[in-house]
């Protein structure tokens, strides 16, 4: 495990001594680490950064493994360096992976941004928009480590991850595994608006979203609901189903902070189309012949393309954002409770009464009316 690890690990301690773990609540402690954004805008910025030493940092490590993963390829840590190096000495590299030269470019508002997540009492304006979309009574206890950085891979600006650390080296391990860890990478924000302001909100929306993951994470572990869920048995269109709540969920607290739950006319065909591609997913995740590696490139492409292209993503976000319009607020708190059968069984029993909204396939419909 590495430093941080353990200082959130003691952080997690102290919120479980006597006479705080009995109140009840929702308790989110984001423990956040700028030590990787904070040295790599120092590079950009041509005043002082060891490449060797920025690339070994906890933060730049998860973001080179994700970066690998998105890529889907193998990158190793002295790509890091060699990339870090060439944006220390204002050199463009033929092949930007980690998206350094625009990174770069812009260092001015990545610095302007940066001193304002640090100012601006971002992690508790994070921990009030989330808790909101949990159950009423919940309770909730965990330190989230949340690192910032300066890269990372085209598609994705922040992301969380089950991280096992074996001495220096993130892991990625599956559920109930490992440590929920949220790495931010403020390079994509800078482009979330025209003034410093604009790109804050949008940055508070972006890492509640990743926040809601990681607490959502924590609430199945302790859940008996959702330990049940996931010792039965499960298809390749069950882990499709799980993935698609939770992205979905997290897309519609980042639309409610952005536009106020509203979507415009002209993007009610990107969700037709979203629609039409999880279910012809839906149908070949169910055929008997699809082999692992085809069934694993679904789902991963399904929530981890870009914005529109994560179809997964945008049927969540419009099933959550259907309920939470037509049945109310505590029935969507209740299938963050109950699961996706749940989640998407209400979504269909919605479907008979209003004809005009996106309609999942009878693959979906059969499988959560089982």
């Amino acid at each position: 495990m590495s430093a941080f690890g353990i200082a959130t690990r003691l952080i997690l301690l102290l919120l479980c001594a006597p006479g705080v773990a009995e109140a009840a609540g929702f308790n989110v402690v984001l423990t956040i680490n700028y030590e990787s954004a904070e040295k790599t805008i120092g590079l950009y910025e041509g005043l002082s950064g060891r490449p060797n030493e920025i690339a070994r940092l906890p933060g730049s490590r998860i973001a080179l493994a994700t970066t690998a993963l998105l890529a889907q390829r193998r990158l190793e840590i002295n790509q890091l360096e060699e990339a870090l190096e060439a944006a220390k000495f204002k050199q463009s590299l033929a092949e930007d992976v980690f998206n350094m030269n625009t990174a770069r470019s812009g260092v001015g508002l990545l610095k302007e941004l940066f001193d304002a997540v640090k100012s601006r009492n971002f992690s508790q304006k994070v921990v009030s928009t989330v808790e909101q979309l949990f159950p009423e009574g919940t309770s909730l206890t965990t330190a989230i480590p949340l690192f910032f950085v300066a890269f990372g891979h085209q598609n994705i600006d922040a992301f969380v991850r089950r991280v096992e650390w074996r001495g220096e080296t993130p892991v990625f391990v599956g559920e109930g595994e490992g440590e929920l860890t949220i790495v931010v990478n403020l390079a994509k924000a800078v482009g979330y608006g025209r003034t410093n302001d604009e790109r804050f909100v949008r940055l508070l929306s972006t890492v509640a979203h990743e926040v809601f993951h990681a607490a959502f994470g924590v609430y199945k572990d302790n859940s008996v609901a959702w330990q049940s869920y996931y010792g039965s048995p499960r298809e390749y269109l069950d882990q499709l189903l799980d993935l698609t709540q939770n992205e979905g969920i997290a897309h519609y607290l980042s639309l409610i902070q952005r536009a106020g739950g509203r979507l415009r006319t002209d993007q009610l065909e990107s969700v037709n189309a979203a629609f039409r591609e999880f279910n012809r997913t839906a149908e070949e995740l169910r055929s008997p012949t699809i082999s692992r590696r085809r069934a694993d490139d679904l789902i991963r492409n399904s929530n981890t393309s870009a914005y529109w292209e994560s179809y997964g993503a945008i049927t969540g976000m419009i099933i959550a954002k259907q309920i939470d319009n037509k049945l109310g607020r505590q029935a969507l708190m209740e299938t963050i409770a109950l699961g996706p059968q749940d989640f998407f069984g209400k979504y269909v029993m919605l479907m008979k009464t209003d004809t005009g909204i996106p309609p999942l396939g009878e693959v979906v419909a059969g499988r959560v009316s089982q």
